[in-house]
């Protein structure tokens, strides 16, 4: 048999030659330590509730546009999820907007938030009328009445 110092393969029965002792890392290549502020991608969406018979739980129906893989013509796609409503707020029909969260059961990670509805909200009544000028009809009216 021959002595271990004179094999040729430094790996002799499985074992691991001895490596020279490394630097420790410099502290600038450490990343930097966490702050308070994170940046977090909240996922949100948008949807209609469809069910709110189980109590402080909304199945909210959520519709997207995704290209047809054959056709590449934009369908609707819709999904379901539920939804946390804590105070039972919620009615079928509502919009309300799904903010994800811990997970609150098997089936629930998102809360509800409410959100007003297009059909309710009318752009014309918000503005203002900042201008008060008369308008064109009450100007001939006035014209008319004089002459």
């Amino acid at each position: 048999m021959l002595p271990l110092s004179s094999h040729p393969s430094p790996f002799l029965n499985g074992s691991i030659p001895l490596l020279p002792k490394l630097a420790p890392p410099s502290p600038y290549l450490l990343p930097p330590p966490p702050s308070s502020l994170s940046i977090q991608a909240i996922k949100k969406l948008q949807g209609r509730v469809v069910c709110a018979a189980s109590d402080k739980t909304v199945a909210v129906e959520v519709v997207r546009l995704a290209p047809h893989p054959k056709y590449k013509r934009r369908i609707r796609k819709k999904k379901k999820y539920q939804a946390h409503d804590a105070d039972n707020q919620f009615k079928v029909g509502d919009f309300v907007q799904l903010q994800k969260s811990r997970p609150i059961s098997k089936t629930k990670t998102f809360i509800a938030i409410p959100v007003l509805s297009r059909r309710n909200s009318k752009p014309g009544e918000a503005l203002p009328s900042t201008l008060d000028l008369p308008l064109q009809s009450q100007e001939k009216s006035e014209f008319q009445e004089e002459a």
